[in-house]
Parts: C-alpha cells; structure tokens; sequence
C-alpha cells in the first residue's frame, strides 16, 4: 500500500469535519458532534465566533505578511497588550506552541551566557512533560513514545519526577540554567503543580539564580479561570512559552519574558519569518477583545466549578470506570480506573455518542471545552458521558 498524501503520522479517525459551530463540529455527512476537545485547547471561542472571525476577515484583506524586516505596528500592540496583562515585559511571536518552548530554551541559555556563565545550560524539566515535537522539545521530555528512533538528542536537560520538589532540587549543579515546567501538565495526565511545589522552584530559581520557565502553552490563555496559571500559585515566572488559545484556532505562539531574562536576546540572536504577521495579530487582538472583557474569566471559573461538580456527581455512577477528577477550571481530566482504557473510551464516546474529548497519559480523558459553554452545554456533555459509561460497562468486563 503506497503512503498516503498526507503523512501517516496520525491515526486519524473517522471524524472528518467541514464546519463548526459554536460548540458543535459538524461532520461532512451533517453529523453533529458536541466539542469538548476544542482542537486541544485552541479553540477559546467555540468556532466561528464573529468577532474573531471578522477580524481575520478584514485583516486578510488588508495585510497579511510583511516578514519582520519592517516595523510591526500590529504586533507592537499586541504585544503590548500582553505585557500589560501578565508578569512579562517582552514577548516574541512564533506560529506554535513548540516554537516558543525553543525560544524560552534559547531565552533562557542566552541568559546565563550573557551573565558570564556559558556553563549553566541545563534545564531540570519533568516527568510526563510534552513541550512539543521539535527536536529541542522531545529532548526536554523523557517520554519514549516522544524521543525513540530520534536520538542523538540535545544535552541540557535532566529530568525530576513532577511535584517531588525534592527531586528536582537535588539535580541542581553548576551547570543549571532553571526549571521547565507545566504548570499543569496537559499531555502527561492533566496534572496541576502542587503549590508547595510550583512556589518551591520559584524559591530554589530566587535563591540560586536560576530560571523559572513555565509551559503554559495548554494551561494558560484563561482556561484555568485565570488569564494565566501561575497566578494561582501566588508566584510569577522568568520566561513563560504559550499557544493554543492565543490565536483561537489561527496557529500563534509566543515567548514571554521579563527585561532580566531576556537581556541576552539582542539583534540576531532569534527570529521567524513568519511569526507575529499581522493575520497572526489581528487574530490575537480579538481573542484578547473577549477574553479580558469584564466578567468573562469570572464565566470560565463559574463553567469549571459547574462542570467539576456534575463530573464528581457522575462518576459514584459508573464507579468500574471512573476514579477521579483532575485539573483547574474547564482544563478538567476525569481518571479511568485499569478496567478502562481512556484512548478506547475517547474513541467511543466519539463514535457512538458523538462527545469530542481527548485521551491523556495516566489514563485520563481529557475535557477541553471552548471557554465561552454555558450550563446547557455542561448538562448536554455530561449525559453524553454518562450514557456512553453506561454502555461501555459490558466491553470493559468482557
């Protein structure tokens, strides 16, 4: 069998989706499904919002790219709006969340070599972390689905079991630049950082001189209720790399970093042909229209409360399958007892329920949903759920 046109990297479903609506995809054969997977977290407005819509729209066709060799009045304002929104006093534009990890890995680097010490390259990051798929970001992960068959892999990273504070503490030496770290980690099992934890290593970076770098390129962008996840921690970062819902389904990434941290990124040391052109920006501008709209977080938080209650009601219901709730606001995880495996469960609420949801590390089911659910929603999600736990139960005792 030749390969197909598209590479076969994925095992693509049988899902094939032509238009969105709000919540609900629709399939090419008119088929509905209720989205609660938001393309992993990206679309923040369900789909086809007018306001993002429009600002694409208009923008298209009035500028699209120029490169950065010229003056960018667009990403100058957003780019000032996200400073003014967050610890940061810089950013850099990418087109995915994986490039601004290796940006914050270069940021990072740079720093110390900078400050006179070349030798600080090493970055502590964690166990069960996933920051993207380019070869400075499988390497800062120690999953083997992520890095076998690609070695040699970048040196500079040592890897600490995620919330053992002592653990991560222990590897540091000489040749630590900082942490690396999910706040709360997507991918790995939609596992939030202890505060303990997440505090400690901002209190170890303070006392040492190292960098706090955060991933929050799934977790920030106001899905935890927080326009970013660290400020439920009470702590603020060095270098943070976000995505995802920052563009709202257009591909838009960026590196966020204070004046210190960033000292070292200077004329040439960086760059992207593409990231931060004004299509990226005027997308980015309307995301930021709605989400800092007064109440709109307050919303996040209300729907996450909502939907953890409904989910920890639920689960004393199918109690063979389901263990436990997991994560912060509507980046919400439910964890599948052995009996179950959530890829299988994912695929059949998919296929027979029509419930878009995403499998995660440590057999969870990962729930995504756009910000902008309303109860209606919750209640639809829930009885999907539900009933497809229902009819689930036979396959996982046979």
């Amino acid at each position: 069998m030749p390969i197909t046109p598209l590479m076969p990297v994925y095992p693509r479903c049988d899902v094939r989706p032509v238009r969105g609506e709000g919540c609900y995809l629709i399939g090419e054969r008119g088929e509905r499904y209720l989205d609660f997977a938001s393309g992993i977290a990206v679309n923040a407005l369900g789909h086809g919002h007018p306001h993002l819509v429009k600002a694409i729209a208009d923008q298209a066709a009035t500028l699209m790219h120029v490169s950065n060799l010229y003056g960018s009045p667009q990403g100058e304002r957003l780019a000032q709006r996200i400073v003014d929104n967050s610890f940061a006093d810089t950013v850099f534009f990418t087109n995915s969340g994986t490039e601004a990890v290796e940006c914050a890995i270069k940021t990072a680097r740079r720093y110390h070599y900078v400050n006179g010490n070349p030798e600080r390259t090493t970055l502590i990051t964690f166990n069960n972390a996933f920051h993207g798929r380019t070869m400075g970001a499988i390497s800062a992960t120690n999953q083997a689905k992520m890095r076998d068959g690609f070695e040699p892999l970048l040196p500079g990273f040592a890897y600490a079991p995620f919330n053992d504070l002592d653990a991560a503490l222990a590897l540091v030496n000489d040749t630590t630049a900082g942490f690396m770290v999910e706040t709360i980690q997507g991918e790995g099992g939609v596992s939030a950082g202890t505060d303990a934890f997440i505090q400690g290593l901002r209190k170890a970076c303070d006392e040492h001189g190292l960098l706090l770098v955060l991933d929050e390129v799934q977790c920030g962008y106001g899905r935890t209720g927080k326009m970013w996840a660290y400020e439920h921690y009470g702590i603020e970062p060095d270098i943070m790399s976000v995505a995802k819902g920052i563009g709202g389904g257009f591909p838009l990434g960026a590196c966020l970093a204070t004046e210190e941290a960033a000292k070292g990124m200077v004329f040439g040391t960086h760059g992207s042909t593409y990231g931060g052109n004004p299509l990226a920006m005027a997308a980015g501008e309307a995301i930021l229209d709605v989400i800092l709209e007064p109440g709109f977080l307050d919303h996040v938080t209300a729907m996450g409360d909502r939907l953890r209650q409904a989910l920890e009601q639920m689960i004393p219901n199918h109690d063979h399958i389901f263990d436990s709730v997991r994560g912060r606001g509507l980046m919400a995880g439910i964890k599948l007892k052995d009996s179950a495996v959530s890829r299988d469960f994912v695929a059949h609420l998919r296929d027979h329920h029509g419930l878009l949801t995403v499998a995660a590390g440590e057999n969870v089911v990962r729930i995504l949903p756009p910000l902008v659910i309303e109860e209606a929603h919750i209640d639809e999600f829930v009885q999907k759920m539900s009933e497809g736990a229902r009819v689930f139960a036979p396959a996982v005792a046979a």
